[in-house]
């Protein structure tokens, strides 16, 4: 690799990726990413592009350890794996706002 090029480079992924570092690091970034994904979703399930967003949410994805395989599709991994974490760190957040928060008081 040429050494006048490599500091090139760097600045240009530096400067791709600080706007998103710094968007990441909003509070509300999750939740607008969230919006964003859930109207992506529906435009997609209500559109001529039906076959291949119902063959991506139904497609299957698993982990196999020696003899243990655990394989679902996506839309169980999410419905059972990921509304679990989900609804875990809402509970977080409110025991956080109950104990030191706004609502301690």
């Amino acid at each position: 690799m040429n050494a006048k090029k490599a500091p090139k480079a760097i600045k240009a992924v530096r400067k791709i990726l600080s706007p998103m570092e710094n968007f990441l690091r909003m509070e509300s970034s999750s939740g607008i990413i969230l919006l964003l994904v859930a109207v992506i979703a529906m435009i997609l399930a209500n559109s001529p592009l039906y076959n291949l967003y119902n063959a991506i949410i139904h497609f299957d994805l698993g982990v196999k350890l020696g003899s243990t395989e655990v394989s679902h599709s996506i839309q169980h991994w999410v419905n059972d794996g990921l509304m679990v974490i989900f609804f875990f760190v809402v509970g977080l957040e409110i025991k956080r706002e109950l104990v030191q928060g706004e609502l301690s008081s």
